[in-house]
């Protein structure tokens, strides 16, 4: 085949180009439309702006506190290695220890990796993409007077508990930025974290 675009600078700036073209971010606070472009650039879908949601300064604070050096805690493996270390202000630290549980009794892995997080939590950059369930439990933990992240970047994906354990973060009194409903993933939460971390693109 012949004819198709190969200067990934020139598809990287098309790609952000036809996303501002098609996307209506009037609705979005101006310090979220970079993360807007970035979600979007991750899965092709112009129509998420309608569900994103987020607290006031949920974006002003995470990339304060990455500036700052946090913490990036993650829900999987996956959304550790979609983060683009290169991006990150200061060398920020990428924690994910899921790999550290064993068998799990009377819950998911995933929740109970975020049992293993309580001595990162003050102040951290928390990025899910996959478990619900992990997202119920940093919710409970915070809840019993755990150290609070500087923000919760939102994205658990699936038919059951998704969409809630999305509603139960926007209804606590933490910073977060989350895409309601089901849909959601490990590279839109990796792309949140790279969005947060770098320059505006496009």
């Amino acid at each position: 085949m012949t004819g198709y675009l190969v200067d990934p600078a020139e598809i990287y700036r098309q790609s952000f180009a036809t996303i501002r073209a098609e996307t209506d971010f009037s609705a979005l606070a101006d310090d979220v439309v970079p993360v807007a472009l970035r979600l979007i650039h991750a899965c092709a879908m112009t129509d998420i702006v309608g569900d994103l949601a987020y607290s006031p300064d949920a974006a002003r604070k995470g990339r304060k506190a990455l500036a700052g050096g946090a913490s990036i805690l993650c829900d999987a493996r996956m959304v550790a290695e979609g983060i683009i270390e290169k991006r990150l202000p200061a060398s920020n630290r990428i924690i994910c220890t899921l790999n550290e549980v064993g068998e799990a009794v009377g819950t998911t892995r995933s929740a109970a990796a975020v049992d293993l997080w309580e001595p990162h939590l003050g102040g951290a950059v928390v990025a899910l993409g996959n478990a619900p369930t992990a997202l119920f439990r940093l919710l409970e933990l915070v809840a019993d007077g755990a150290p609070r992240p500087a923000v919760v970047l939102g994205f658990p994906v699936g038919f059951v508990g998704a969409a809630e354990s999305k509603d139960a973060l926007a209804e606590s009194d933490l910073d977060y930025l989350v895409l309601k409903g089901r849909r959601g993933g490990s590279a839109l939460a990796a792309a949140a974290v790279n969005a947060l971390a770098g320059p505006e693109e496009g």
